[in-house]
């Protein structure tokens, strides 16, 4: 799911070559236009910039010709920059682009002279990423091996090279994009390139290479008559084209040049946060200069003194589950108790908001800006089935996007503590730019470490480990980023594996990193009334067996809703005084699964904990808070893992085995006649697990409240 859809979408065509354009922040000033390269990908290289910038500015993209929803011409000729320049010219008109400021990376550098020198009029500023221009030698290694010729060897760059693409294309976009990302950990950024890369095909590629350069004169010529404001970025680490490039192409138009030191030839996508603040302060200095705009946000109405201000914390609570807004609220009670004059604000999204609200807190006007992720979720998943740790790699768009809210929302309003509840937007670019920040912050989890599914086979396994190390790497270079990492749990907890071959071992690693609160839930079992009290309170009969179905708070967990609706009848003709309550929550419709006699689907219901201690059985997935409020108020149930699901079927299966809790069933086997015979074996059992300590969310706030 991406992050932002376009306003508008259509296709300019120019002497019949059509190209696919899509507008965002339509209406605001100025516009940028962000230019296609050469055509190995396409206008999905902007996606961590789209975003962030269309919500201060108007956005413009198109696909170049060569690639994505754009037309494919065949020869070297029609990929000449004059080409590029008139085909973005083409799409500035379709789109009513009167002016803009052109983003460009790479080979699109010289589109983007040339359309500046042609059309002055129509340009109001230049950004060049990585610029690939002839005012500098090229590495020589790319240069040492025949373009045309079939070659003798396939190493290096050798497989730049015609014939190699023909026979191995695939091969020879993995090596250009990890010779384009050089930065370690860049997995995700390769695969999405080379998935690009394969929207076109060797020929047209081959085209696009063969196509005549710029010549040094030319360009010389062409940064002549660039008259508008000009800011050039380079990584120092590029090894597709050197820095000395840009350092050229800055002084040949004047513009400003800031070097990105670690940085390759990819930095728009592996360090966003940084280009994405460099465009925007550039595109705002521009806007303040035709008064389009202000540049910055106009000075507060009110300062007040440091020692004069209340203290502040800001909240950031993951969306996918709502007990991450459940042990939060407890937290945040706690916390008011021991610093009585602390105001709390909430940067949350839907269904965490839906809870909050019942709750009476404060939610930023801010979280509206916020990309849903419980949406990418649903989009992810299958026949209760999600593969969170790719789901999660594939959600980095929205998680960059969520952070660029939470960067302009803490730049502009102080706070003096930052909590993060497994939001892994806060915790991963805080690690990668700890210059941001500002204030005290808190890591929440209840899980540490991803681990592979077995189908996943050595791929998986190498990912996972990668990601583990990246981790692991970020905080021992800045444990400052985390001035107190929490464990929702006890170290006894934690799964006895590695992070991945040679790496720490889970626990050891979370014992000298974390301190550890308990497990806490949404509620303290000994505050609620006694059950048969509690029972008639939620209007349930003292002769009736109630068997509670719940599956949690996204929509992934429709297909054991409808198994378990569907043992209904069975369970019912076993346990005749049986009453299920299934509650589809938050993002399911619970139209479609029949009522009758003994059974309603209910929507989202606030205070389920309330029933789930009520009930005599419970049938849900295998999310940790759930199962761990069932077993804190001592019910029997049956949770069925989602598939793939590596916290559900690793962290949270071996948490329960330790507590003695709950009967497990994988989905492959849990028909309807399965879930019948468990509801009619156990309902109303008695169980004895191990019990869980209390007082848990108030460690909790005292830990976090030794930084206020």
């Amino acid at each position: 799911m991406r992050a932002v859809e376009p306003v508008r979408a259509g296709y300019a065509e120019r002497e019949g070559v059509r190209l696919y354009y899509e507008v965002f922040g339509e209406g605001s000033r100025p516009t940028l236009f962000l230019l296609p390269t050469w055509s190995i990908i396409h206008s999905r290289q902007w996606k961590a910039q789209v975003p962030y910038l269309s919500r201060h500015f108007g956005v413009l993209t198109y696909d170049g010709r060569g690639n994505g929803r754009s037309d494919r011409p065949q020869t070297p000729e029609a990929y000449t920059a004059a080409e590029y320049a008139r085909d973005a010219l083409a799409v500035m008109d379709a789109a009513g682009t009167e002016r803009a400021v052109l983003v460009s990376l790479s080979i699109g550098a010289q589109h983007a002279l040339r359309l500046a020198a042609d059309h002055p009029e129509r340009v109001d500023g230049m950004v060049f990423i990585a610029a690939t221009v002839p005012l500098a030698p090229g590495h020589s290694v790319r240069s040492a091996h025949s373009f045309t010729e079939p070659l003798a060897t396939t190493e290096g760059w050798a497989r730049y090279n015609a014939p190699y693409w023909r026979r191995d294309f695939v091969g020879f976009l993995e090596f250009f994009f990890s010779r384009m990302f050089s930065e370690p950990h860049s997995t995700k950024q390769i695969e999405d390139c080379v998935a690009w890369g394969l929207e076109t095909d060797p020929e047209t590629l081959i085209a696009t290479a063969r196509a005549p350069w710029l010549t040094e004169a030319e360009t010389l010529a062409l940064c002549g008559l660039v008259r508008c404001p000009v800011l050039v970025l380079h990584g120092d680490q590029d090894e597709i084209s050197p820095p000395a490039r840009s350092v050229a192409l800055a002084h040949a138009t004047g513009g400003a040049l800031v070097t990105l030191e670690g940085s390759g030839h990819g930095p728009h996508g592996r360090d966003p946060v940084t280009v994405n603040l460099l465009v925007r302060d550039f595109a705002g200095s521009i806007a303040a200069h035709q008064d389009a705009q202000p540049s910055a946000a106009p000075p507060p109405a009110v300062w007040r003194r440091a020692r004069a201000r209340k203290r502040r914390a800001l909240l950031v609570s993951s969306p996918i589950g709502l007990g991450h807004a459940r042990r939060g609220l407890a937290i945040a009670r706690e916390l008011r108790r021991l610093v009585p004059d602390l105001e709390i604000d909430w940067l949350a999204q839907d269904p965490v908001t839906r809870v909050l609200e019942a709750e009476g807190e404060r939610i930023h006007p801010a979280s509206a800006h916020l990309a849903n992720e419980s949406r990418h979720i649903e989009s992810e998943s299958g026949e209760h089935d999600l593969h969170v740790f790719q789901a999660w790699r594939r959600m980095d768009e929205i998680l960059l996007a969520n952070f660029m809210v939470f960067l302009d929302l803490v730049r502009a309003e102080p706070y003096d503590l930052w909590i993060g509840d497994e939001a892994w937007e806060l915790d991963y670019y805080l690690h990668e730019n700890p210059e941001l920040k500002t204030a005290a912050y808190v890591w929440l989890s209840d899980f540490v470490g991803w681990l592979p599914m077995p189908d996943g086979g050595e791929r998986e396994a190498a990912l996972t480990a990668d990601y583990n190390a990246e981790m692991i790497a970020q905080i021992a270079r800045y444990p400052r980023v985390r001035d107190r990492s929490i464990f929702i749990g006890d170290a006894d907890d934690i799964v006895p594996e590695r992070f991945g071959p040679g790496l720490p071992w889970i626990r050891e690693w979370t014992e000298a990193h974390f301190r550890f609160s308990g497990y806490i839930g949404g509620y303290d079992p000994a505050e609620l009334p006694e059950r048969s009290r509690l029972r008639a309170e939620l209007g349930y009969g003292p002769d009736e067996q109630v068997c509670l179905v719940t599956v949690g708070g996204s929509g992934v967990g429709r297909d054991l809703l409808a198994r378990t609706v569907a043992a209904f009848d069975e369970a019912r003709q076993r346990v005749p005084v049986l009453r299920m309550v299934a509650v589809a929550g938050p993002r399911i419709d619970p139209r479609g699964f029949g009522e009758r006699e003994g059974l309603e689907v209910l929507p989202y219901v606030h205070g389920l904990y309330r029933h789930l201690a009520a009930a005599d059985f419970a049938v849900v997935q295998g999310g940790l808070s759930t199962t761990m409020e069932l077993v804190a108020a001592e019910r029997p149930f049956l949770y069925v893992p989602l598939r793939h699901h590596c916290e559900q079927n690793f962290h949270v299966h071996h948490r329960l085995l330790r507590y003695g809790a709950g009967r497990k069933l994988d989905f492959d086997e849990a028909s309807p006649a399965a879930i019948a015979e468990a509801i009619a074996s156990d309902i109303g059992r008695t169980v004895r697990y191990r019990p869980v300590r209390s007082g848990a969310a108030r460690r909790a706030a005292e830990i976090i409240a030794e930084l206020l």
